[in-house]
């Protein structure tokens, strides 16, 4: 402002003048002292003109600088508030709307949406580490009890005792293998050796692998391929991919009563590879549909690690989809209903 203000006093000083003594010169004015009470005039009235503008619109700047920063402040106080209440922990902060325009709209927006995505995360974080300590309490339990009665003369160490020490250890290398795999492809880090895989293939090695389970639960697995997936192949990792299937067979096996059917189905919809677990089993209410693929989440909270599962088969096979750019969701008609999981990979590009 002070800058333009110099600028235009010394633009106007400077050439104002001359610019009226050339016109008053053209217009043929013979009287020399009417020339200079004219130009006099002039640069009285230029002057007195400028000044009076200038003084004016320095004025109306800052009464609307002050206004908009005292508004500005104002509307960035909550804003100071609710991120100081975020950082001590406090994630129901939000911040209102302060009509200031789209990019303060947008920050409101950005901010709820932050301390809402912190509050959903603290909460699975303080339930992923209380069902991890659940889920290592009871191996831990049994074992430090056996050792102890081992140790008292209580509790001989004989083959039987020293396969159920070895159960529960691998009970615990199992849980831990499971809850690194589920950290490590969230976070981007999971190692995988892409290559062509026949869709075909890869029903076929899940179905060889979940035959025994299935026979020993006296549940039918049943597959069908549509003629468009026997053709089809994806670009992943075998292991991997092989893995995302197990678990989800796994799975349908362990909430599918004895007697009825599970039914692995494959297809090509579109540009994707399509394969879906459905079975006839529990199902899930609606309400827990939406959780099914966090870690350590069970729709019955009741079921213990030897019949519920680690509680991250389901996280797990979510990771490793994601990192083939592929998807995965749960649909259920209710409890009691069954409940299908289908799984997408995008196809090759020389696919369809």
């Amino acid at each position: 402002m002070l800058v333009g203000v110099a600028t235009a006093w010394v633009v106007v000083a400077g050439i104002g003048p001359a610019i009226f003594h050339v016109h008053m010169m053209g217009m043929g004015g013979s009287g020399a002292d009417s020339t200079v009470h004219a130009e006099e005039a002039f640069r009285t009235a230029s002057m007195l003109s400028l000044a009076v503008a200038l003084i004016a619109a320095l004025a109306a700047s800052v009464g609307v600088s002050l206004f908009l920063s005292r508004r500005i402040t104002r509307s960035l106080a909550p804003v100071t508030e609710a991120a100081g209440r975020v950082a001590d922990g406090d994630y129901t902060a939000r911040i209102p709307a302060v009509g200031l325009g789209s990019e303060f709209d947008d920050l409101t927006s950005a901010f709820n949406s932050m301390a809402s995505d912190l509050g959903r995360i603290e909460a699975t974080r303080t339930r992923m580490l209380g069902d991890l300590a659940h889920e290592m309490r009871t191996p831990i339990t049994t074992i430090g009890a056996y050792l102890e009665a081992i140790a008292d003369g209580v509790q001989e160490a004989d083959p039987a005792t020293l396969t159920m020490l070895g159960d529960q250890v691998t009970r615990l290398a199992r849980l831990s293998e499971d809850v690194a795999i589920v950290t490590t492809a969230e976070e981007g880090r999971l190692t995988m050796h892409r290559r062509r895989l026949p869709v075909a293939q890869v029903v076929a090695d899940a179905v060889a692998q979940a035959t025994a389970q299935y026979a020993a639960q006296n549940v039918t697995l049943t597959v069908t391929m549509s003629g468009d997936a026997r053709d089809a192949a994806v670009s992943g990792d075998s292991d991997r991919i092989g893995q995302v299937l197990t678990n989800l067979l796994d799975n349908a096996v362990r909430h599918t009563p004895s007697g009825c059917e599970v039914v692995l189905s494959a297809a090509v919809v579109g540009s994707r590879a399509v394969i879906a677990v459905s079975d006839e089993g529990d199902g899930i209410p609606a309400d827990h549909i939406a959780h099914v693929f966090e870690r350590f989440y069970r729709v019955d909270a009741s079921r213990d690690r030897a019949h519920g599962g680690s509680g991250v088969g389901l996280a797990i096979a979510k990771s490793i989809t994601e990192a083939h750019c592929g998807s995965i969701r749960a649909e259920s008609a209710g409890v009691g209903q069954g409940a299908s999981f289908i799984v997408e990979f995008p196809l090759l590009r020389h696919e369809r």
